[in-house]
């Protein structure tokens, strides 16, 4: 009976060591990490994919902004059609003008073909920037000039004898072809440069054969 006491008593102090050190903890071992909860802290990752697409797409807009910009300033400007007083012209109908004015270029220089008000005066184009503004006319069929008389001064530009009147109100000047079958006036606005006048003198020469002078006489 002894030696069977003596056993149970080592059986429940050896359970009661196994006990004790299964609810031991330790105190040199480091502590499980658990995740963090606070937004300063934690960090989140993006694809390169997506942080290339969020850097390049306000420079896309930008660029795609400049450039309609650029296309709409350089889009042609629709112009109203042009209003012109008539002027005495008793050879618009005759064959130098019916030649003459299918020949003119369209485009005059920075300056294009204008469309007129019906009814136009015959015998009469316009052009005009691509902003509008001041446009160049001419016209064909005109009487003599009161101004063209045997003092006045002439120019020659490309093969074509030009008599200028200076309108210093309008700023603008009217040429006036006078050594051909018809009169024929050209009004160009200052700042227009020398293109418009060499254009028309070019066609005045290869579609209309010179005449001799016929100037007024000379004023008392």
């Amino acid at each position: 009976m002894a030696a069977e006491s003596s056993d149970h008593d080592s059986a429940k102090e050896t359970a009661g060591q196994v006990t004790e050190a299964e609810n031991t903890t330790p105190t040199d071992t480091e502590p499980t990490a658990t995740p963090s909860t606070d937004p300063a802290v934690s960090t989140r990752h993006f694809s390169p994919a997506l942080i290339a697409t969020a850097v390049a797409l306000p420079v896309v807009l930008v660029v795609a902004v400049l450039v309609l910009a650029i296309l709409a300033a350089r889009a042609p400007v629709e112009r109203e059609p042009l209003v012109l007083g008539p002027v005495p012209a008793p050879a618009a109908g005759g064959p130098a003008c019916t030649n003459l004015l299918p020949a003119l270029p369209t485009e005059l220089g920075d300056y294009t073909k204008s469309t007129l008000v019906e009814p136009s005066p015959p015998a009469t184009r316009a052009w005009q920037r691509s902003d509008g503004g001041d446009p160049i006319v001419l016209r064909c069929g005109l009487d003599r000039p009161l101004e063209f008389n045997r003092a006045s001064a002439l120019q020659i530009v490309n093969g074509v004898q030009w008599f200028e009147a200076r309108d210093q109100a309008a700023k603008a000047s009217t040429w006036f072809a006078v050594d051909r079958e018809t009169y024929i006036a050209l009004t160009v606005p200052d700042g227009s440069g020398p293109t418009p006048l060499q254009a028309v003198s070019d066609t005045i020469t290869a579609n209309l054969p010179a005449t001799p002078l016929d100037p007024g006489p000379l004023p008392n």
